[in-house]
């Protein structure tokens, strides 16, 4: 059985609620919108000033802050992942055609990637995995941005 038959039955379900069409098309994008800049945004931002940051104690916070919220970034990631299959499966659209589909795959790789670097914690406080973790992250956000520009043109040609 393919992806799609897995999911069918889930995507019939929530057809089955009754959710109105413009939710079903423009909910995923608002959401993960919100996913990506807000919190994406503020994940790279956290990152960076920890790495940056001159200030001791402002380098801290922020390396705090990001280990608090990074770990949710990437959790709505690959449940908006998920719900993005789900609207695809639900508006009758293929899934692995879309550019989009392998621009969400490559950030859930670049997050998981970077998720395994610091639970390995930065191979025992090396410099070059900080580094690494820093430059994976940024990547990760610019694909990010891609991906964003690829979904609203997907969400306007359906």
């Amino acid at each position: 059985m393919d992806i799609r038959g897995l999911l069918e039955p889930i995507a019939n379900f929530f057809a089955g609620l009754g959710v109105p069409e413009p939710i079903v098309h423009w909910g995923h994008p608002l959401m993960m919108g919100i996913v990506i800049f807000v919190m994406g945004s503020f994940v790279g931002y956290t990152g960076w000033q920890g790495r940056l940051a001159t200030d001791q104690e402002a380098a801290i916070a922020s390396r705090s802050s990001h280990r608090k919220l990074a770990p949710f970034m990437t959790l709505f990631m690959a449940l908006g992942f998920s719900g993005g299959l789900l609207s695809l499966i639900m508006q009758g659209q293929p899934i692995f055609e879309s550019p989009h589909f392998w621009t969400s795959t490559a950030v859930l790789g670049l997050l998981g990637i970077n998720g395994a670097i610091s639970l390995s914690k930065f191979g025992g406080n090396q410099d070059q995995w900080r580094k690494a973790h820093a430059y994976i992250g940024s990547v990760a956000l610019l694909v990010m941005v891609i991906h964003t520009v690829l979904g609203l043109k997907l969400g306007l040609s359906i």
